[in-house]
């Protein structure tokens, strides 16, 4: 069951990062655990706002676009609507940014620091269709509100 799955995952994150309170750090643990413990996550990571450009952070899977183009793409609609965007087939996704031609859905979770602003957000790219839903944008959430609190 995915939600168990999510529950495993999110305690030993909690054990990893408990002592550690830097956000890079914590991002890259949830990355490495993420990637490597769900099942068809190609490409996990995290993209940081940086003086209004949105730029890769941690991440783990084949190489990332350094840049996405300012309000264009899923990461901007999770960053402007402050809100998660689940996306099941990202060629139906107006303005998709392809950093990879094998990415087929995707999900995006805004990252929130410790005052509520929003400052990057999680991606998960997958190689399956309609590899995300509701329980995954549930469960990212908790687990991306870890980084800061």
């Amino acid at each position: 069951m995915k939600e168990e799955r999510y529950r495993r995952i999110k305690n030993q994150i909690k054990g990893l990062i408990k002592d550690i309170d830097n956000p890079l750090s914590r991002m890259a643990t949830i990355n490495a655990v993420l990637h490597f413990k769900m099942q068809g996550f190609f490409w996990t990571g995290f993209y940081l706002l940086n003086n209004g450009e949105l730029l890769v952070g941690p991440y783990q899977g084949t190489l990332a676009c350094l840049s996405l183009k300012k309000s264009t793409g899923v990461c901007w609609a999770g960053i402007e609507g402050k809100k998660s965007v689940v996306v099941g087939n990202v060629e139906e996704f107006e303005g998709h940014i392809a950093c990879s031609s094998l990415t087929v859905s995707e999900i995006v979770v805004p990252l929130f620091d410790s005052k509520g602003v929003v400052v990057g957000v999680l991606d998960v790219d997958s190689k399956e269709e309609n590899n995300f839903d509701e329980i995954d944008r549930k469960c990212l959430e908790d687990i991306v509100d870890m980084v800061y609190h």
